[in-house]
């Protein structure tokens, strides 16, 4: 029985801490690794580096790549108040219906709605970047392999074509992505944007907040699973050790 409850225990710590991944085919290229706070047993997202990555993705990203698994009100999670995510929400018109005469309508967005795509279908989206699907960034961190650290390599790994390199017409140079050509152009550089809190708006802090917005996006509920998980580790420690101190008193008197 004590021997069952070790092994929940290692089981529950499994499944908790080690969700299982969804990453595509590994790589041999070694990614620019970073110290992510949202990393490790105790990892907590950081609000302020979130809400200045949610800046770069409306401001810079949004123009193609879509977060259709996000609502606005979950922009609460990450320090927004409910009249600013009304006020980021009304930017945005929204399809809906249809009405009383049985006619589709346009309104503006609640908070309610999940983000507005960029593109009504993927054909419009294919036309618009010259042939290339620009895909949905809600769960791109999980869907890629290296996660958070081949997103932050990618938008800091463009370069010029070296000389010996047959570059194809429209493609672009990046030394994480696999074959080293791209249809997105760099999407950031130095002081693309200005950020609210003051913080100097360099390629390696755009790429380190967006990046960790995104990581935010592909699990929003990452803290509510470790705060769980920790009340439950700690909940069958506690269990263990009093079923072993119940066995020792049973059987203290046989030999």
């Amino acid at each position: 029985m004590l021997n069952k409850i070790i092994t929940l225990t290692c089981l529950s710590f499994i499944s908790i801490y080690f969700p299982k991944a969804t990453h595509a085919a590994s790589s041999n290229i070694e990614l620019m690794t970073q110290n992510w706070p949202f990393n490790g047993i105790f990892g907590r997202f950081d609000n302020s580096s979130l809400k200045r990555g949610f800046k770069v993705y409306r401001e810079v990203c949004a123009g193609c790549h879509g977060i259709r698994h996000v609502a606005y009100r979950d922009l609460e999670d990450i320090g927004f108040t409910k009249d600013e995510i009304k006020v980021i929400a009304a930017d945005y018109e929204i399809i809906d219906g249809p009405n009383d005469e049985g006619e589709m309508f346009e309104r503006e967005a609640k908070p309610s709605d999940k983000f507005v795509e960029p593109y009504t279908n993927d054909k419009e989206a294919r036309f618009a970047n010259n042939g290339s699907y620009p895909p949905d960034l809600s769960l791109i961190v999980k869907a890629r392999n290296g996660g958070a650290d081949y997103i932050y390599s990618l938008l800091n790994g463009y370069k010029d074509y070296p000389e010996d390199f047959e570059a194809s017409e429209g493609m672009y140079y990046n030394e994480f992505y696999p074959g080293n050509q791209i249809a997105m152009p760099s999407p950031i550089m130095d002081d693309i944007i200005e950020f609210d809190d003051g913080t100097e708006a360099t390629l390696n802090q755009l790429s380190k907040d967006v990046t960790s917005f995104l990581a935010w996006t592909a699990e929003p509920e990452l803290e509510k699973r470790k705060s769980l998980g920790l009340k439950t580790i700690f909940f069958l420690v506690l269990l263990t050790i009093m079923l072993l101190g119940v066995k020792r008193k049973v059987w203290k008197d046989v030999d």
